[in-house]
């Protein structure tokens, strides 16, 4: 499995992004798939995950992010929607096997910044 995120960049507060992760090598609807992300000094946290029963958010996200998911694309959003700059970190993008318990795949990351 092969996970390019894109998509991040420099916002104000209050603002959007949409961060893509493009999913390739395996079968897509075979995969749950998640964000997380690591602001500097932190350990990585969850943000926001999805799959066939349900999706779950982080509560510091709940409300402003959305993740999604199109088929036809091989490809995962995460809407982000009133940015705040607590939200400036690493977002990394992750899969996981339907038949599995762990997130065994991740991108490289891609940079988000909020300033305020």
């Amino acid at each position: 499995v092969q996970l390019v995120e894109s998509g991040g960049g420099l916002v104000q507060a209050g603002g959007s992004l949409r961060l893509s992760c493009a999913f390739s090598g395996r079968t897509f609807s075979s995969y749950a798939m998640g964000w997380f992300r690591q602001a500097p000094g932190k350990e990585r946290e969850f943000v926001a995950t999805e799959g066939r029963v349900r999706t779950n958010y982080a509560d510091s996200v709940k409300g402003r992010f959305t993740i999604s998911r199109d088929p036809a694309k091989n490809t995962v959003y995460l809407q982000m929607d009133s940015l705040t700059p607590e939200d400036t970190a690493v977002y990394y993008c992750t899969a996981r096997s339907t038949f599995g318990a762990t997130y065994d795949y991740w991108g490289q990351g891609t940079q988000v910044t909020v300033s305020s």
